[in-house]
Formats: C-alpha cells, sequence, structure tokens
C-alpha cells in the first residue's frame, strides 16, 4: 500500500496570470516541501495540456526533486504517459480505474474520486491506490460541485476503506486538521496555496505535522 503526504497540492493554471506564475508556483510549493502534486486542467486542449505537463516534470523532475515529487496527472491517463507522470487521479466522469489501470500499468500510482458512500464502497474494489472524498466544504476551485459532504462524510468514508483517503473540496489552514482528525490521510488543496505559494504550504506543513 502507497503512503500518501499530509499534503496534496493540486496546480490549476487557470488560477494564476500566466504559464510562467503557474511553473513558478509549482517551484515554490516543491521548495516548501510539497512531494505530491496534480496538474489539474479542466479547459485546456490535450496539446496545451501536455505541454504545460512536460514542463512541469521538465522543472520539477531534476535530480535533486526527481525522489522528492510524485506528479499526478488529473483525468488524462494518456497524457500521463506522454508526460512521464506518476500517476493519474480520475473522477467518475472519467475513464474507469481498471480502464486506467490498463493504460498506465500496474507500477504508477491511480487516485479515483468519490461523492458519497457507494462511490466509495465500488472504489474500495477496484485497483485505485488511493480515494479521495468530496466536497468536504463548499468550494469555488469546480464550476459544478458535488454535494458537500462535510467531516461526516470523511468519516463514514473511512469506515468503508482501508486505503489511503485523501479529502478535498473547501479545505484551508483554518480547517486542515479537522479534516484529518475526521479520518483523513490527507488533504488536497488547491485555492489556499495559490497565494504565496511557498508560505501558504510551508503553513500548511506546519499545521499537518
Amino acid at each position: 500500500m502507497i503512503t500518501v503526504p499530509r499534503l496534496y497540492a493540486i496546480l490549476d493554471p487557470s488560477l494564476y496570470r500566466d504559464e510562467s506564475h503557474c511553473y513558478s508556483a509549482a517551484e515554490d510549493l516543491v521548495a516548501a516541501g510539497v512531494t505530491l502534486l496534480q496538474y489539474r486542467n479542466k479547459t485546456g486542449s490535450a496539446r496545451q495540456m501536455l505541454y504545460q505537463a512536460r514542463e512541469l516534470k521538465r522543472r520539477l523532475g531534476s535530480e535533486k526533486n526527481a525522489s522528492s515529487v510524485k506528479l499526478i496527472m488529473n483525468d488524462r491517463a494518456d497524457l500521463c504517459l506522454a508526460a512521464d507522470f506518476d500517476g493519474v487521479h480520475i473522477g467518475q466522469d472519467d475513464l474507469s480505474p481498471a480502464g486506467a489501470r490498463r493504460v498506465i500499468g500496474e507500477k504508477l500510482w491511480l487516485g479515483a474520486s468519490t461523492h458519497n458512500p457507494e462511490q466509495v464502497r465500488v472504489a474500495d474494489q477496484t485497483t485505485a491506490d488511493y480515494i479521495a472524498i468530496g466536497p468536504v466544504f463548499s468550494t469555488s476551485s469546480k464550476a459544478n460541485p458535488d454535494p458537500v459532504v462535510g467531516l461526516d462524510g470523511v468519516r463514514a468514508a473511512r469506515k468503508l476503506t482501508s486505503k489511503p483517503l485523501v479529502a478535498i473540496g473547501g479545505i484551508t489552514r483554518q480547517n486542515c486538521l479537522s479534516v484529518i482528525e475526521a479520518g483523513a490521510d490527507s488533504v488536497a488543496v488547491i485555492s489556499d496555496l495559490v497565494t504565496d505559494p511557498r508560505k501558504s504550504a510551508e503553513e500548511f506543513l506546519r499545521i499537518l505535522g
């Protein structure tokens, strides 16, 4: 079974002024100690996504960082391979876990999003390495978010799987510890890492221990 770090950073290019600021943010996050970083682009073309992903790999996958940061591709198992990422994260409307596993093979990480107990039960029976549950709190990073599950949703998910559990949705420095206490192994954060990424990540890591 894999070990997921307490802080799971998600990088969404649409939240930054331009590509250079997005890349700089990624470098700042890794410099702060982030060891798991997901690239999530919901609006770009496949060509643009592959270019940005390869640039992230080039900047973050140097010898000094190669052993310390894992790069996860959101949604696209094919682009995960093309960009030489370390894994893929799929949602309920994406390729199935079995389909994604056929594409990426046995060694790369596979994460699966869930939004209710039944989806957690199903994901637990797949080859997904970790399960994400959310949104825990209201979130502004998704255009049409699923219903909020709250801390009770995290507790319920914890009882249904022994796989690493990643909580996502509206998680901030103010509420992240309560999510861990509810049973999550890791918190996925998007918006609260955008402003001053290095300082924000360092504060998260300090709070989460």
